[in-house]
């Protein structure tokens, strides 16, 4: 699979480029590479649909954010699940826009050209002509589903290895009485009057500058084109119940507190045969009593006892997977970071993953018995401990540091 292009490059605009000069270079470009202009021209398509997808992501601030920070790894790789931008088998992920997608959700930017079958997202009219697909000729309007925002709590576990979340939701879906038309039947259904099919209605009305006509949509049959005259009796003719439906998202490796995933078209469904909404999924990050999360580094504090601290010895430490067993040199000091290379947490753009940092902390008995404190005293004698550790091994009654480790191992064990 070729790589993908960036997308400030596919448009030819600054990162800084504001809304209107985003909208305006991707108007160019798909007017420059339409399928009108270019029949039977598949690299012109292929560019079409590219830029398509680099405005549905540069012209959506929270896309934009996340492009921004990620690049394409925060559009695919998993940001998401079946059927959205990102999701394994999304647009993106699937080889980007379809047709039908690119006329449904940016028809109207294109204004008056190719025959006005733009206005108003006459894709229809174009996917028609490529074998029936259409069924949503001239200005007509398609319904679309409203959003909706779950929220996934996941354990470090899951959020350095990715997984599955299979999510029980309750929403709005098509009735499966009338498939989603709101019709009775398909005889139940007519073209409509006012507009002839089209969707949108011409009035003239009279201005101080003379008369002048105005198109909009058509406010007998909303824009759809038709009207039902028999309504199904299960949905009233909404084409949509509520029930409760099974989402399965797919979660990438890497992912943090707040970050959010966008499913396409698992939200609500929209009324008559319209396009869904999607659905949005807020993360959350469930504390770790052990480990505590500092971007992909995951920091454990160790505590350690005094005779460990001066002799040295092994200790566990918890991981992701389990556990790992370090080593403690003699004479560690409290406060010092041993590092567990590559043990955090992966990047979600893939490069590279974090380390666990163990913070070491030394445990002090608050209270000794008097043997401990008699023995304690006497390993000092004539200050040969202290000056020991400082590093002095001559002087009046001093002795080597090595023989004060010997004295110290011959008292706990």
């Amino acid at each position: 699979m070729a790589e993908k292009r960036d997308y400030y490059e596919v448009l030819g605009v600054a990162k800084s480029a504001g809304a209107d000069e985003i909208k305006k270079a991707y108007r160019q470009a798909a007017i420059k590479f339409h399928p009108d202009k270019n029949p039977g021209d598949k690299a012109a398509e292929e560019k079409f649909k590219e830029a398509a997808e680099a405005y549905d992501v540069l012209s959506n601030a929270d896309k934009r954010a996340r492009y921004d920070q990620f690049g394409h790894a925060g559009m695919s790789g998993g940001f998401g699940a079946s059927g959205g931008p990102g999701g394994a088998g999304g647009a993106y992920g699937a080889g980007g826009f379809t047709m039908e997608d690119i006329f449904r959700n940016f028809g109207d930017i294109f204004g008056g050209h190719f025959g006005g079958a733009f206005t108003g997202g006459g894709y229809g009219d174009y996917m028609g002509g490529m074998g029936g697909m259409g069924g949503y000729g001239g200005g007509r309007r398609v319904n679309r589903g409203s959003d909706l925002r779950v929220k996934v709590r996941l354990t470090l576990k899951e959020i350095a290895h990715g997984t599955t979340k299979k999510l029980k939701i309750n929403k709005m879906v098509p009735c499966d009485k009338c498939g989603g038309t709101g019709a009775k039947d398909k005889d139940s259904y007519k073209t409509c009057p006012t507009c002839g099919g089209s969707g949108m209605e011409t009035r003239s009305v009279n201005t101080f500058l003379g008369r002048a006509q105005t198109t909009q949509v058509c406010h007998e049959c909303g824009g759809e084109g038709k009207v039902i005259t028999a309504p199904c009796d299960k949905c009233r003719g909404e084409g949509i119940t509520r029930a409760e439906e099974v989402v399965e998202i797919r979660i990438p490796a890497g992912v943090g507190e707040g970050m959010q995933l966008t499913v396409s078209g698992k939200g609500n469904a929209a009324r008559h045969g319209g396009v869904n909404g999607d659905l949005l999924v807020l993360i959350e990050e469930e504390r770790n009593p052990q480990l505590q999360r500092d971007g992909g580094d995951l920091l454990h504090t160790l505590n350690i006892t005094v005779p460990t601290a001066l002799l040295g010895g092994t200790a566990e430490v918890p991981t992701i997977d389990g556990k790992a067993k370090i080593t403690i040199e003699a004479g560690t000091q409290a406060g010092k970071v041993l590092r567990l290379k590559g043990k955090g947490l992966p990047e979600i753009n893939g490069y590279g993953t974090g380390d666990i940092l163990v913070v070491i902390d030394i445990v002090v008995p608050a209270k000794l018995s008097a043997d401990e404190r008699k023995a304690i005293e006497g390993l000092d004698g004539k200050g040969a401990f202290a000056k020991a550790a400082d590093g002095s091994a001559t002087g009046p009654g001093a002795k080597s540091s090595q023989n004060i480790f010997e004295r110290m191992r011959s008292f706990f064990r």
